[in-house]
């Protein structure tokens, strides 16, 4: 079947695969689920979790199925490190470790818990992105009793349910000494990360807080508890496949690292199969995500934040960006240089065709029509940006390009761009007048030929002209020409810079460098 799927992926876009698999395997209405932990700054990891689902949602939609969507905010996870942007709340926070996420406070006050903190920050992103997703806390769920049923199964069932797990996760059972189902949250200290279960019936249990962890340490207290308490969680690996159960999926997605040999994935598989007796939802997997090249570590501080991206790249943009490229492959969103003004490019082009007469091209325009539909801008994303060097004012921009609308649109995204020192050296420049000590009698053959009426293929074609038959090197000639109007060897495509600066201002530069 993975051979097949690589096949199929090089003719298909990764929409249709699924949906061709969802429809042979599946019947309406078709359910899709998903879920993330917020346990710091959302990253395009944790878009890419909510993204792809909601995608293949909306695909569904629009060919005409019945659909649902239940995404689940899992924080209920244990806290368990510190996030490098709220180091500074480190006397606050360090108590908390090992609190689930959704009771563990939150340092800047401005939610109810951490969890929520960091979940409000995935909403923020989901609305940018326009996409309209019910969430579910995973919380509500264990508070209004929908667990329960599971919980009990799992404990009535414990040594079967425990082989299971150590079979799927190629663990020795005999290393499984202590495992329960279940993780009580301590009633005394709060934490869900340092308890074990000692003994247990069907729907009672007692725990000892007594586990040192890596980053904490347990208080020693020893409880008793019902399951109706709702003062518990169950193990990621049963976890999983019984929110899967509760709201009856058909297919949900997950990254690579569920999905490896032995991973989470192989586990729910077989506790759909063997303890719950149903059939299992499809499972999707995407590659992992990476910043510039690095991956994203919240701990560390390494990568960009999601948010912090949203202000450097439009969300139409960033969409395409994920959505494009085979699902299953790596992704280096690089929001730096010339491979953001690619995308811009690919973008611009594709949004122009009616139709191609290349599978790539329509992979790209199925891609565009997933991410985007329509752009908000008309003029090209370099021509905005030459301009407002240029010109330094968005409104004489929108007015020279004819676009105001779509320039006011992107100015926000250009100018954090340029702030942040992304803009390619071609593109980082200013007009100014300069003097140029070579090739005087050149640039004056060139102002007498140059004409108001060219446009910028033909500004550009007579630079090549007007070198060869004055027997100088064209390099040394565009140099000559980007000294005289920008004060530097090189910048953007000679043609559309002067177009841009305009002929005649273009012909005043160029009179004074060779005064």
């Amino acid at each position: 079947m993975e051979k097949k799927t690589k096949e199929e992926m090089k003719s298909k876009h990764w929409t249709e695969i699924i949906v061709d698999q969802l429809l042979g395997q599946k019947k309406p209405p078709f359910v899709i689920t998903g879920g993330m932990t917020t346990s710091g700054p959302a990253h395009l990891g944790t878009v890419c979790e909510f993204m792809y689902p909601a995608v293949l949602e909306q695909s569904l939609r629009k060919a005409g199925h019945q659909t649902q969507f239940h995404f689940v905010g899992d924080i209920m996870d244990a806290f368990d490190g510190i996030p490098f942007e709220l180091l500074e709340y480190k006397d606050i926070l360090t108590p908390e470790l090992g609190k689930p996420l959704v009771y563990t406070i939150d340092p800047k006050g401005c939610h109810k818990s951490f969890g929520e903190h960091y979940l409000n920050q995935a909403k923020t992103l989901m609305k940018w992105l326009s996409f309209d997703i019910d969430v579910v806390n995973a919380n509500d769920l264990y508070d209004s009793g929908k667990v329960d049923q599971y919980a009990m199964l799992f404990l009535r069932e414990e040594d079967k349910v425990k082989e299971v797990v150590a079979r799927t996760s190629m663990k020795k059972i005999e290393d499984m000494k202590g495992w329960s189902p279940i993780m009580p949250i301590c009633e005394k200290c709060g934490k869900i990360a340092t308890t074990s279960v000692t003994w247990h019936s069907e729907d009672e249990y007692r725990y000892t807080c007594n586990k040192d962890v890596e980053y904490t340490k347990g208080c020693n207290y020893t409880g008793n508890a019902k399951l109706k308490d709702h003062h518990y969680k169950l193990q990621w690996r049963l976890h999983w496949p019984v929110w899967q159960t509760i709201f009856d999926s058909s297919i949900e997605g997950s990254g690579m690292d569920h999905m490896t040999k032995g991973g989470s994935a192989t586990t729910a598989y077989s506790i759909h199969k063997e303890i719950l007796h149903r059939e299992p939802p499809i499972l999707f997997k995407y590659g992992f995500i990476m910043i510039n090249g690095k991956k994203y570590s919240k701990s560390k501080g390494i990568g960009m934040s999601a948010i912090e991206l949203s202000t450097l790249i439009p969300p139409e943009i960033l969409k395409y960006m994920l959505i494009e490229p085979d699902l299953q492959s790596e992704k280096d969103i690089d929001p730096t240089g010339e491979k953001l003004i690619r995308v811009y490019d690919t973008v611009e082009r594709i949004s122009k065709l009616e139709k191609t007469d290349n599978r790539a091209d329509e992979k790209k325009m199925l891609a565009f029509k997933v991410a985007i539909g329509k752009l908000q801008w008309k003029a090209s994303f370099v021509d905005i940006l030459l301009n407002y060097q240029i010109s330094k004012s968005w409104d004489q921009v929108g007015k020279m390009l004819k676009d105001p609308e779509g320039v006011s649109y992107l100015a926000p995204y250009i100018e954090r761009w340029l702030a942040k020192g992304y803009a390619p050296e071609r593109y980082n420049f200013a007009v100014k007048q300069s003097k140029i000590s070579e090739n005087h009698e050149v640039v004056k053959d060139f102002i007498s030929k140059l004409k108001p009426e060219m446009d910028d293929l033909e500004v550009h074609n007579l630079v090549y002209t007007v070198a060869e038959s004055n027997n100088v090197k064209v390099d040394a000639f565009f140099a000559s020409i980007y000294t005289a109007l920008i004060g530097k060897d090189k910048g953007p495509r000679l043609g559309k810079l002067i177009v841009s600066i305009g002929i005649e201002k273009t012909k005043e530069l160029l009179s004074f460098a060779i005064s």
